[in-house]
Formats: structure tokens, sequence, C-alpha cells
């Protein structure tokens, strides 16, 4: 091997890739294995799936030492395209803890509903959170795309997976046709700005952006301005929102609840590298922008949810998606602050309320998707009159679902909303933007009503006389171990950060690229 080849050749960090390849090769393994288990031993492949999760969220422990890189430059060692850093680590916990409990969620419906097979559906689910866990790590604009659609492509399919269902396939269709047509315009503004500055690594975008030639300064701003449309898309911002309440409705509920957290954190994930981190030559333009698309997508997502939910036949999931979409222009909020930081640390504190708000949204939401899923195994079209007289039927749902939907109004004891709130509240304060902290003053304001309203339902005595038994059946009906496992991790997570949030900050604060 010549000196040239040899300098080519470059060490591959394997503790720092861990998290995303322990997934990849799980999925692999799953998909083989599925070839030889028997039809009525495929729960083996659920049991292999959550474990090969669990194995990937313990190999984050070695990456809480320092910061780790890998798949550098060869002559500049601090450019990379792959970086474990704090923020990597944090946000791949996210997509991790994610998919562990959508897979907690999955495995008694895929057992019970033969619609579902279970061997694509597990490979499926890991390839994605392999992609989504990879994303964060990203650190130039062609791996972040791949991330990206590594992680949308077997999603695409989950939403379609139910055989034989007509609204399931029309579901994945749209989410398709819908985020390819964002994905296309995405890799239109990279070639822009890949044609503007010379390079793909987001540290040296940054560097030369700031410095492009006067001839070229507009096909910088087009490409910044094209790329980050395919990442609003996957925020469900308003206009790029209108995917949500169908794929929800249309999905296996898993599978919305995969997309609600672990989809939502991959979008946001990908919005903070570019913005942040490759395009703050351009602050004053997304800031701007950004800031508008939170007012606009908060006030649409939780009018939407406010306008319907009073009717009878009203699905919870749909409530559900369109409460994503208002939380999603929340979870915007810091990053438009960010624009207008004046210092390093002002910035890894507004991106720092993104991400606590993230985690704290991801913990209650799946949450209360947990409920849905026990409701549903009783009354599958899920809608909100199924949950009336919850409480008298199962007290303990009952009550978690009331502080789960408390925690995402924001009201005690669901302390750990609040503190989220707060914290996105401040960050729009410290930057000046004083009108959008009114904007979410109010659309807090509007989504209490259709919380506290789901909330009261809960606890009214069931409408009409039950038939005979019914309700003891309901009472006496076994609630599986793996749903009862991710009902009990979210509650105690969620009650645990209630009382202590400060958690939440301290743990995504720190560090930030």
């Amino acid at each position: 091997m010549t000196a040239a080849a040899a300098s080519l050749v470059q060490n591959v960090d394997w503790v720092a890739i861990a998290p995303p390849t322990i997934a990849a090769v799980v999925a692999l393994v799953v998909l083989v294995a599925d070839l030889f288990v028997r039809e009525d031993n495929k729960t083996l492949l659920a049991w292999i799936s959550l474990a090969g999760l669990v194995a990937a969220g313990l190999s984050l422990l070695p990456l809480l030492d320092g910061d780790r890189a890998t798949f550098c430059l060869v002559g500049d060692a601090d450019v990379c395209s792959y970086t474990a850093d704090r923020f990597t680590v944090v946000i791949q916990f996210l997509v991790i803890a994610g998919a562990l409990l959508t897979a907690l969620l999955s495995v008694s419906p895929l057992k019970d509903n033969k619609a579902l097979p279970e061997g694509e559906f597990w490979f499926l689910l890991l390839a994605s959170a392999a992609g989504a866990a990879l994303l964060p790590a990203s650190r130039d604009l062609a791996t972040l795309i791949v991330a990206l659609e590594v992680a949308s492509l077997p999603a695409f399919a989950l939403v379609g997976i139910k055989r034989g269902d007509r609204r399931s396939s029309e579901a994945a269709l749209k989410f398709f046709l819908s985020s390819v047509t964002a994905t296309a315009v995405s890799l239109m503004g990279i070639s822009f700005v890949y044609a503007a500055t010379g390079t793909l690594h987001l540290t040296e975008v940054a560097a030369r952006l700031g410095e492009v030639d006067g001839q070229l300064h507009i096909l910088a701003q087009t490409g910044v301005a094209l790329t980050l449309v395919g990442f609003a898309f996957k925020t469900a911002a308003v206009p790029f929102h209108f995917w949500v309440p169908d794929t929800y409705i249309g999905a296996p509920l898993p599978v919305a609840a995969y997309l609600s957290v672990v989809g939502k954190a991959v979008g946001f994930t990908g919005l903070i590298l570019v913005t942040v981190v490759a395009f703050p030559a351009y602050a004053d333009v997304w800031g701007p922008v950004l800031a508008v698309l939170a007012a606009l997508t908060m006030t649409v997502g939780n009018v939407a949810a406010l306008r319907q939910v009073g009717t009878r036949a009203y699905s919870a999931i749909r409530l559900l998606a369109w409460s994503s979409v208002g939380q999603a222009g929340y979870l915007l909020v810091p990053i438009a602050s960010a624009a207008y930081a004046e210092s390093p640390a002002e910035t890894e504190k507004a991106i720092g309320a993104t991400v606590a708000y993230a985690l704290m949204y991801a913990a209650v939401n799946l949450g209360a998707f947990a409920v849905a899923a026990l409701v549903a195994r009783t009354r599958p079209l899920n809608r909100i009159s199924d949950y009336r007289g919850l409480y008298a039927n199962r007290p303990l749902a009952a009550l978690v679902l009331g502080f789960f939907l408390l925690c995402l109004a924001g009201l005690p004891p669901g302390i750990i909303g609040l503190f989220a709130k707060v914290t996105v509240f401040a960050a729009a304060v410290d930057a000046g933007l004083g009108w959008l902290a009114v904007v979410m003053a109010l659309n807090v304001v509007i989504a209490l009503y259709y919380y506290l309203q789901w909330t009261a339902v809960l606890f009214r005595a069931p409408e009409g006389a039950a038939p005979e038994g019914a309700a003891k059946a309901e009472r006496k009906h076994a609630v599986p171990f793996p749903l009862a496992a991710a009902l009990v991790l979210t509650t105690v997570i969620g009650v645990a950060l209630s009382g202590a949030p400060q958690l939440v900050l301290r743990f995504s604060a720190a560090a930030l690229f």
C-alpha cells in the first residue's frame, strides 16, 4: 500500500457509532430471523427487538464521558461527518427511548391482529430508529439527508402496513408523496449551498457562507431557504402540516405514537443543525421566518383541535394529532429565538429549551398514547366519547391519562409541562420576541379548553345504561405486560420529572455542539 493510499485509511470509532449501528444490525437480524421463526412463535421477534433497543440505549453510557468524532477529513481532523457530543447523546436517548416505548405498545396489537405482519413491522421500526439515531450525529449535509431518509422511508411503510386497510394505504401514500416532495426541495437547496460554498460539512458551510461572493449571494440565500423546507415538513410546521391528522388516523396506533415523538424529534434535530450550526450567517433570514412559522403552527393546531373537540364522534387520535401540531409550534419558538442570541451561551440556552421541551413532550405524549392503546383494546374506534366513564371502569388509567393531559396543558400537578412552557416562554422574551410570547400565551389558554374538556370526560358517569356485565368485563380485561410496562414507565417518568423538573433542563442544556 502506498503512502498516499494509507493516508486515506481512517480508524472508525465504533463506540461513537454504536447506538445507530446496534439498531441497524438488530433490524437485519430480525429480518433474517423472520424467515425461520414459526408463525405461532413470532413474539420472539418482539423480544429480540426490545433487547436490541435496550442494548442501543446502554451503548450511550460510554459517550457521556466526552465528545467523540469519526469519519473526519484526512487533512483536517476537526471537520468530521459524525460527532457524538452531548447534543447527540441527548437526542439519541430521546429517539431510542421513544422507539422502545413504541415497541412495548406494539407487542400486543401485532399478536392480536393478523393483518399486521410482525417480522416486517419490527424490521421497519428498528431501521427507522437507526436512521433517527444517526441524524443528530450527522455533521455534513449529505449524511444529514441520508439519515433523514433512512428514518423516513421505513416510517412510510409502517403507516401503510395494515393489510387490506384502505385508510392505512391512503395515509401512507399521502405521507410518502408529501415527504418526498419536501426532500426533493431540500436536496435542491443543499445543491445550491454546495455550489455557493464548495463544502457539505456544517461547520465549513457556516464559515464560508459569511464570505460568499456577491454573485453567489442569491444562490446561497435560495439554498438556505429550500433546505429548511424539508425539515419544516418533518416538524409538521404550518403549512407543511396537512399530512398529520390523516396519517395518525390511518396508521396503527403505535406507529402514530412513534411519529408524534420520534418523527418530530428527527425534524427538530435536523432543523437545529442546519440553522444554528450550518446557517448562522443567515440568522436574520431564518429567525423571523421560524418565528412566524411557530406562531402559525401553534395557532392552527390548537384552533383545529378546539373546533372539533366537542363532536361526539371525534377521534382521540385525531385530537392528539392536532395537539402535536400545536406542540410543534411551541418547540419552534426557542429555535427561532436562537437567531437573536448575542453569544454562544445564549444560543445553547435557547436550544436547550427546545430539547427540554421535546423530552417532556415525548414522555407525556407517549403516555397518552399508551392509555389510548388500552382503551382501543375494547373500543377500537377510540372516540372521545369512548373515554366517558373511564374512571368508573379503570380508575388508574383515567388518573394517569388525566395527569398526562394536564402536563400537556401545563397545569398542576403536571409541573413538568408548566416548567417546559415557562422555559420556552422565557426563551422568546429573552430574544426580544415579545409578540411571539403573547401568541404563545394565547394558544396555551386555547389549548386548556380541549385538554380540560377531555379530562372532564374521564370522570363523568357512563352515558346510558351499560349492558349487563359489560362494565365488569371491561374492568377484568387483562392488560398485557408490555402495555402495562409502557404505562408504568411513562407515568413514573412524568411524576418524577414533575417533582424535579430542573433535571430535564440540566440534562438537555449541557455542552451543546
